[in-house]
Formats: structure tokens, sequence, C-alpha cells
């Protein structure tokens, strides 16, 4: 199947080119889209050169820096428009390691949605500091209580999805602008009744370059999971009421 790997970018010049180097490596098969929301340090300057060396990779440039969800979006939606099997989210800055992409798409087989787990058995994050692993964890463990999944990393961000699974879900009707929209996504893939596989991964913090979380980032997650979790309730105690009444 052909795989197509999508890699957002804001402010990315330093890592950048490392990453996709190392993809390219690893995953020779795959294509690249590199998705920059007009990086004022040069990243989108730096993909056109880069694609104009490589024709497996390719540039969506977007005029104004409008969040992960969005970026993403925006790539799906031009892969779906080609004849792209897989489509693979991969961090710019290194913290996904493109060498465990191979475990990822062999995972694939007999899933709908492959996720690279920090908190599964053989899972790991390595140079992060206490008080982000514990946000992290307790931010999967309030996502997974209140929305009744398992998933163990809800919101981790390296991800194989079959095409038919993004084609049976409505891209258009996505908010989710940060990372509350792999929160988003999963819960959508698992509402649709398909299934879920987690891998193992080791994860790394960036060595270059700043983290683009933020107060308001978490603020939205948190906001839109409790409302997913207390609609979801909700419907399902109305169903109840409908089966009981009859």
């Amino acid at each position: 199947m052909k795989p197509l790997t999508i890699i957002p970018t804001y402010n990315e010049i330093d890592s950048l080119p490392t990453v996709v180097d190392r993809l390219r490596t690893a995953v020779p098969e795959t294509d690249v889209l590199i998705v920059d929301d007009n990086s004022p340090d040069g990243t989108g300057a730096m993909a056109d050169q880069m694609s104009a060396a490589d024709e497996k990779i390719h540039v969506l440039h977007r005029t104004r820096k409008n969040g992960l969800g969005g970026a993403y979006i925006a790539g799906f939606t031009w892969g779906l428009e080609r004849d792209y099997d897989l489509f693979v989210e991969l961090d710019a800055d290194g913290s996904h390691q493109p060498e465990q992409l191979p475990d990822l798409l062999a995972a694939i087989d007999g899933a709908d949605l492959v996720i690279g787990s920090r908190w599964v058995s053989g899972g790991s994050v390595v140079n992060w500091p206490l008080h982000r692993e514990l946000i992290s964890r307790a931010g999967s463990g309030y996502s997974r209580i209140l929305l009744g999944l398992r998933v163990r990393d809800i919101t981790a961000g390296f991800r194989v999805f079959r095409r038919s699974t993004l084609e049976d879900i409505d891209l258009d009707a996505i908010e989710s602008v940060g990372y509350g929209f792999q929160v988003d996504m999963t819960f959508r893939v698992a509402t649709l009744g398909k299934t879920i596989k987690e891998v193992p991964i080791t994860f790394v913090e960036r060595t270059v370059g700043e983290s683009k979380m933020s107060g308001s980032i978490v603020r939205e997650a948190v906001i839109n999971v409790t409302r997913w979790g207390l609609s979801a309730r909700a419907k399902a105690l109305a169903a109840r009421a409908r089966a009981f009444s009859r």
C-alpha cells in the first residue's frame, strides 16, 4: 500500500532536513507532504528546496499559523485527492523516531488506525521532566475514562490511518485546533466501531526549536474532551430510556 507521511511545520528549519532524511532512509517508499504554516524562519522555503531535489517530497503552504489539527486536515484532504492508501502523522521536531515507522506500518494489517504509544508496555519517553510526563499521562487517563476508550496513549501524535478510515470521517466537521485534535480523531474512529492498535515507541523530547504546547492548547483539549464525554453519556442514557419505555 502506498503511504503518505504528513509533517506539519512552523519554525522547524533546524530539525526538518534531518527528520526527512531519516524518514526517507527508514521508509523509502513513502511520499512526504510538508504542511508549512508560513513559518517566519524560512522553513517553507527550505521545504521547497527539498521538494525540488526529491520528487517524493511535496509541500503545501498555508497562509498563516492555524493549528496542528488544521494542518493535518489539509494534509489528509490533499492526500485523499490522490492515490494514497495510508496516511502517517509525524512531528517535524524529531520527537517521533522515523526508524520506528516500519513497526507502525506493519501493524496496520487488521487495523484501521495504528498509534505509536508511549504508555503501553515497551513504550517510553526520553528527556522529559517528571511534570511533563504526569501531565501527559493524566491527559490520556482523563480522556480515556470520560470517553470510554481503552486506548492508553490517546493524545499521541505518531499515527497511521487507513484511507478508508479517513473517508468515513467528516473532516470538515472537526474543529479541534491544538493537540486535542488527536483525542478528537481517536474518539471518532472508535465511535465508528473501527479497530485501533497501539504499538510501543520511544518518544524523544526535541533538542532544537521550541515546543508549540501552551496553556490555551491544554484548555481547549480539556474543554472539548469534557464536552464530548458528557454528550456521549447523555446520548447513551437517552437510548437506554427509549429502550426501557418500549
